[in-house]
């Protein structure tokens, strides 16, 4: 068997040199920790972190078409973006109601940005791909080998970008779109993120990357800022309530089985998996996603099975510690009936039934 290489972001060399434990993650060498995991949670929620999250993938749609391609690959509706340098969170949805991917689209002046997962690229590229040809005025342009993304997350994210930038960004409205210069960097972000706290994603030149998170890291110092690996974005979405791909959505889970059901808007015509999802809804789910916090410190892991009166109900599909928040947490999905909240379930771990609960979604949720 050949081996193949790992690709590497523009950042590879600089997480190195920070002492980052690098793993493989879906075909990337990615920093999954600096210092601990802990430490680099606790720093998002109490202060500010910065992410390398340059191995996401980035997609335009430009072109007359454009609009009505993008309405049509996506769940959501791309009219709430009512102007440009705006941005909503969706999904792709394939024929049979399961999930291609989710992704964050951003309305700019000339196009359609698509943020996708890493994992999913090339399939998600190829999916476009598929679905373009009846759109004539329609181009797609894949940017990702160009373009850099950091993450830059926390409580005191805004006043450091905005001491970068030479501009206070406190008015930005969540998931709003702007361009910058840090220290002749161009930059463009997103008010958006996947930890549960404020803060923006970044996107510049691949070329600028190194100076770019340099500098943040610079400017950073005052507010306690920490390098932040795979590791701590998993336990800090998960703790956010936040679904990740290949847990609790697949091509064949859904987005309203996966409690997205805000994201999906049925009534605004027609796109890909749209009948399918309209049958869940008014027949009912099949399975349903809940969150359950469990008792005692065994914590709950990916594939752990889940029992409701000594018979398998479910699967945990996410768990971890919930490090803020103190107790061991976990996704699982379970039958419609069992998920309301307060109902009592077990996780098996490591061959005992550990009790838990169904709690309400999120575990934690930032103060205003």
């Amino acid at each position: 068997m050949v081996a193949t290489a790992l690709q590497e972001t523009p950042l590879a060399a600089v997480h190195k040199s920070l002492g980052a434990r690098m793993v493989d993650f879906a075909g990337w060498n990615m920093p999954v920790r600096y210092k601990s995991d802990i430490l680099e949670h606790q720093a998002v929620r109490n202060k500010v972190g910065l992410f390398d999250v340059s191995h996401m993938g980035e997609f335009l749609a430009l072109g007359e078409d454009a609009h009505d391609f993008v309405q049509y690959m996506i769940a959501n509706d791309i009219n709430r973006l009512s102007q440009p340098n705006m941005a909503l969170y969706t999904q792709f949805v394939n024929e049979d109601g399961g999930t291609v991917d989710d992704l964050i689209v951003y309305r700019r002046e000339n196009d359609f940005l698509l943020v996708v997962n890493a994992s999913n690229m090339e399939k998600d590229w190829n999916w476009l791909q598929k679905h373009a040809g009846k759109y004539k005025n329609l181009k797609l342009k894949n940017i990702s080998n160009d373009t850099a993304l950091l993450a830059l997350q926390g409580p005191m994210a805004v006043k450091l970008l905005s001491d970068l930038v030479g501009k206070d960004l406190s008015a930005l409205p969540s998931f709003s779109y702007s361009q910058e210069n840090v220290d002749g960097i161009e930059i463009s972000f997103g008010r958006t993120g996947y930890t549960g706290e404020d803060g923006f994603e970044i996107f510049c030149a691949t070329g600028d990357a190194e100076k770019l998170w340099k500098r943040i890291l610079e400017g950073g110092e005052k507010y306690g800022i920490e390098p932040c690996g795979l590791g701590a974005r998993d336990t800090l979405r998960l703790e956010a309530g936040l679904p990740l791909y290949g847990h609790e959505l697949d091509d064949q889970t859904g987005p309203l089985e996966a409690g997205l059901g805000w994201s999906v808007k049925l009534e605004k015509g027609d796109f890909i998996g749209r009948d399918k999802l309209k049958a869940q809804k008014e027949k009912g789910l099949p399975k349903q996603c809940v969150c359950l916090r469990s008792e005692g410190k065994a914590l709950p892991r990916q594939g752990y099975e889940v029992f409701s009166e000594g018979k398998q109900v479910g699967v945990v599909t996410s768990g971890s510690t919930g490090i803020h928040v103190g107790y061991p947490i976990a996704f699982a999905y379970v039958p419609p009936d069992l998920a309301k909240e307060g109902t009592k379930l077990e996780i098996k771990i490591r061959d005992n039934m550990v009790v838990a609960h169904v709690v309400r979604r999120p575990w934690y949720k930032r103060a205003k």
